[in-house]
């Protein structure tokens, strides 16, 4: 292998060996701290935009499996401290370098990714390139954002997913970067799903006369996404809703609340979530970079809160039969402990 720079925007230099794609790599630098699931990582497309580092030493380990993908491939570059060569599992199709040289995705392995997560907590997100030679100008480095991320990540048409078994209920999910366990776990639960583009109006999905309406994931600042919370401003009350990640910090938005940056934000599937009904506390898988300002909220009640900081977790909305979380109880990968979520919608739908 070669020799490989992670280079980030405060100036720090890391050497380390390349692999994946003959690249260069720009993008926000932000670290994940599952032990397992970097399948569903590289394959979420909520990481647009992103140079992913793993804070698990050792990557790769059982291969890659196309069942398990949850989308396509957006992030920017791929940093771990050890890239597994010889993967073992009876489910491998390839190893993760032959996955990462398809995606057209740098890699460098052989960092101190402890070290380098440190920086990041201390210092904050920044952005950061993948390279062969360290660069004399910054400014293109300095200057990146990710944007657009909704919709390039988007679908562009509208799919309809069959429910398994008898149908209960009637689902749209509006695409803004939607992970495919998702709709599984919905069609899982009786529900066919009618998955459609992030630009289609509200006119359009309460046309189809719905029993929910579900907001997906996806990339970036909710906030830039205006049209899109101007739509799900108008489906309010008009037919139960169930909103995550981004949905979720969308329908805060629409309900008047405002949302902030998170110093490094929550990427893992061990992230502590409180339920302040129940008092229990569950481990979830996050992938966020973003929060609801509890305290901006004019309606709803928060539910669900950070057990390590007390960020907004999950409101719900008694007045519109409906609720968001800022996890994801789908667990792909990580935890199942709040998969009953699901459970929730459609029992609310079916009343």
């Amino acid at each position: 292998m070669s020799k490989r720079y992670l280079i980030l925007a405060d100036g720090s230099v890391y050497e380390g060996e390349g692999f994946g794609a003959a690249a260069q790599g720009v993008g926000e630098l932000v670290f994940n701290t599952g032990v397992v699931g970097y399948i569903e990582t590289l394959t979420d497309p909520s990481y647009f935009g992103q140079i992913v580092m793993q804070t698990f030493p050792a990557i790769g380990n059982y291969g890659i499996i196309e069942e398990d993908f949850e989308g396509d491939c957006r992030v920017k570059g791929y940093v771990v401290r050890e890239w597994c060569r010889e993967p073992s599992n009876f489910r491998s199709q390839y190893d993760l370098d032959a996955f990462l040289k398809a995606q057209g995705v740098p890699g460098i392995c052989g960092v101190d990714t402890r070290a380098i997560t440190q920086r990041i907590r201390e210092r904050g997100v920044m952005n950061a390139m993948i390279a062969d030679r360290v660069p004399d100008d910054l400014s293109t480095l300095q200057g990146y954002a990710v944007t657009g991320g909704v919709a390039q990540t988007s679908a562009k048409e509208t799919t309809v997913y069959p429910a398994k078994g008898a149908k209960k209920c009637a689902v749209t999910l509006v695409d803004y970067g939607t992970k495919r366990n998702i709709i599984r776990e919905l069609c899982a639960r009786g529900c066919e799903v009618t998955v459609v583009p992030a630009n289609t109006s509200a006119e359009a999905i309460l046309a189809g006369r719905p029993d929910g309406v579900m907001l997906s994931n996806g990339p970036g600042d909710p906030a830039e996404n205006t049209a899109c919370i101007a739509e799900i401003k108008k489906l309010l009350g008009r037919a139960p809703m169930f909103g995550l990640c981004l949905g979720h910090q969308m329908m805060a938005i629409a309900a008047g609340g405002k949302t902030t940056k998170l110093k490094y934000g929550h990427r893992g599937g061990n992230q502590p979530v409180i339920d302040l009904k129940t008092g229990h506390t569950y481990i979830t898988s996050q992938n966020h970079g973003y929060a609801v300002v509890s305290e901006s909220l004019p309606t709803g009640e928060v539910r669900f809160v950070n057990a390590n900081d007390r960020t907004c977790e999950g409101v719900d909305y008694p007045d519109w039969r409906s609720f968001s979380v800022q996890f994801h109880p789908e667990a792909c990968a990580g935890p199942r402990d709040t998969s009953v979520l699901f459970d929730r919608f459609v029992e609310m739908m079916k009343r």
